[in-house]
């Protein structure tokens, strides 16, 4: 029998937690990643992200700008590795056709979430969002923290 490898900690490479501050979350899509060699091991290593990172689309083409995936000294001898390249997104014509509509006519602006492991391919989740209004950004952390207060007082009471 062979050996199994141990499985990555929850398959999550990097998450975009301010892009869920700054922004309602319209429309969740899941995209491959166009990788060098280098860059699969610096994000097997944990050493991938994206919280100044942001989609375009040029040509039919969608790509992630900013994304930062800090090279390994021992994976990336051989090259000149530039940690804030241009990443191709992989994505349907008709996913991306659409897409682009939105972010055109609409002023919807597209951003990813997170980056993760689906078996053995590095997946992004992007989403289309809509900037939020500074009220906006107060009424969801006045929410949150009556949240917790809510669970601290069930906590105590039971």
């Amino acid at each position: 029998m062979s050996k199994k490898k141990p499985a990555n900690s929850g398959g999550t490479i990097a998450l975009n937690k301010k892009a869920r501050h700054e922004y309602h979350i319209e429309e969740r899509l899941e995209a491959g990643v166009q990788l060098l060699g280098w860059e699969v091991k610096s994000l097997r290593e944990g050493k991938g992200q994206i919280t100044e990172a942001y989609v375009l689309f040029r040509d039919g083409e969608a790509f992630l700008f900013n994304a930062q995936i800090t090279p390994l000294n021992t994976a990336s001898t051989h090259v000149i590795a530039d940690p804030t390249r241009t990443r191709k997104l992989l994505l349907h014509a008709k996913e991306i056709a659409r897409l682009m509509g939105k972010v055109d006519q609409a002023g919807h602006t597209c951003v990813p979430l997170a980056l993760y492991w689906k078996k053995n391919k590095v997946k992004c989740e992007i989403a289309l969002v809509k900037g939020k209004k500074l009220y906006d950004k107060r009424a969801t952390e006045k929410e949150r923290d009556w949240n917790r207060q809510k669970q601290r007082i069930m906590r105590e009471h039971t």
